[in-house]
């Protein structure tokens, strides 16, 4: 991780206060130079994660480039560091930059995560959309943790291909731990892009843009899946702007756990 680059506590998540042009030339310079790097777009629920769980906010907190992908984190770091972003670097646009990029610079690229019949669509529409993009390999998740020797197979796989970026769609907390894990064996960017596989896919609807500038993105995924994600809206939405008050007054130890050492023993794949 460069250390020179300046980070942010929010709720002791070290985030960022970057763009779209900064992290798109991030990773491509990585990739150009063939050395490890780990992006993640971070948005509240992936804060509050690492808030109850020290260890994933240890592996966030070694991540190369965090970007606030929900406009609450970006608020916060304006809020608490007046840093005067004026957008956020939400993932599924910050993949269509990187890809574009890419497909322009000839970079081949590894798609890992989600379902065959997701990748399948979003290897069509991607290919519809960037004629150029060369598309290295392809590898759905396995729904289930690593076996032992198995983080060494899945990394032939990606150097093999001859791939230079690798995205990762595995969901928040999965694809975090999944490229932490996966870092120091691959010699090129990682990016952990949430959903943007199931909407570059088509799989799922994109809210509209004043949802998007309201912050009210959550409210559109929770009505498209309100089984599924009421309980990480409305459980950690009010939890987060609580302790993000608190941290504002001081009240609240934002202070980052110990850094990890070692990378998991088990990561989903």
């Amino acid at each position: 991780m460069d250390t020179s680059i300046v980070k942010y506590s929010v709720l002791g998540v070290l985030v960022d206060p970057t763009s779209y042009a900064e992290a798109t030339d991030a990773v491509l310079n990585a990739a150009r130079e063939g050395r490890p790097f780990a992006l993640t777009a971070l948005a509240v629920h992936g804060v509050m994660t690492g808030v109850h769980d020290h260890a994933y906010n240890a592996r966030l907190n070694a991540f190369d480039l965090v970007t606030p992908d929900g406009q609450p984190v970006r608020w916060a770091l304006n809020l608490l560091y007046h840093t005067g972003l004026s957008d956020r670097v939400y993932g599924p646009t910050l993949t269509l930059k990187v890809l574009e990029r890419a497909a322009a610079e000839g970079l081949p690229v590894y798609l890992y995560g989600s379902t065959e019949q997701t990748l399948d669509r979003l290897v069509t529409r991607l290919q519809e959309r960037y004629p150029a993009l060369k598309i290295a390999g392809r590898e759905a998740s396995k729904f289930r943790s690593a076996q032992p020797g198995e983080a060494e197979e899945i990394a032939a796989r990606i150097v093999g291909s001859g791939a230079r970026i690798v995205l990762v769609g595995l969901g928040c907390p999965r694809q975090e731990t999944f490229a932490y894990a996966m870092r120091s064996r691959l010699p090129m960017p990682l990016l952990a892009v949430g959903a943007a596989f199931d909407y570059h896919a088509g799989s799922l609807r994109t809210p509209p843009a004043w949802m998007q500038r309201r912050g009210l993105e959550w409210l559109w995924r929770l009505g498209l899946e309100p089984s599924r994600l009421w309980r990480r809206y409305l459980l950690l939405n009010p939890s987060y702007v609580v302790r993000l008050a608190a941290q504002r007054l001081r009240i609240y130890s934002a202070t980052p756990p110990a850094a990890a050492t070692t990378r998991p023993e088990s990561f989903p794949v």
